[in-house]
């Protein structure tokens, strides 16, 4: 059996490492504020591109649903607020970008602190419920089926891209 749910969790390490990343620029925003802009301007596009096109768009797209088909009312509770929580960090990311944009440098590490806050709470619901549950109610041939399209999405996504990304944070 192929375990979508690993690979998951394995996108989840990076993402939690480029968070660490973010957070350790807060000295540049003083000592060379132009670094500081176009590094968290880096960052914002792995977030966009990383955690949301490559690892939310797996979720939205193929985990949830399947596990909606198998429990309904699931797509009412946790996983609606996991998808709330996608858009929000959407928006999040817009209005970081927007005051870095802006120069307005403090403010916008102060976003990212919330999003970060945000984000790494979302992920240990993740990690310790949402995939948890998947695992209890799919079966087998449903995880392989769904692994198997997560390759799929990769890979029309660009996997030399996705390994950059990851290269960029580690």
């Amino acid at each position: 059996m192929s375990n979508p749910v690993e690979l998951l969790y394995q996108e989840h390490q990076v993402i939690k490492k480029a968070l660490s990343n973010v957070l350790g620029l807060k000295n540049m925003i003083l000592e060379n504020p132009e670094n500081y802009k176009s590094e968290l301007k880096n960052y914002i596009g792995f977030f966009r591109n990383y955690a949301d096109k490559f690892h939310h768009q797996k979720e939205e797209n193929i985990l949830f649903p399947e596990m909606g088909k198998k429990k309904e009312h699931l797509g009412d509770g946790v996983i609606q607020e996991m998808l709330d929580n996608h858009s929000d960090f959407r928006e999040m990311l817009a209005d970081i970008e927007s005051l870095n944009n802006a120069g307005e440098f403090d403010e916008s590490f102060k976003k990212f602190e919330k999003y970060n806050h945000e984000l790494l709470n979302h992920i240990a619901v993740e990690d310790d419920e949402v995939f948890q549950m998947a695992l209890s109610i799919l079966d087998s041939d449903d995880l392989d089926k769904i692994y198997y399209r997560f390759l799929d999405t990769d890979s029309n996504l660009g996997m030399d891209n996705k390994h950059a990304m990851e290269k960029m944070v580690n």
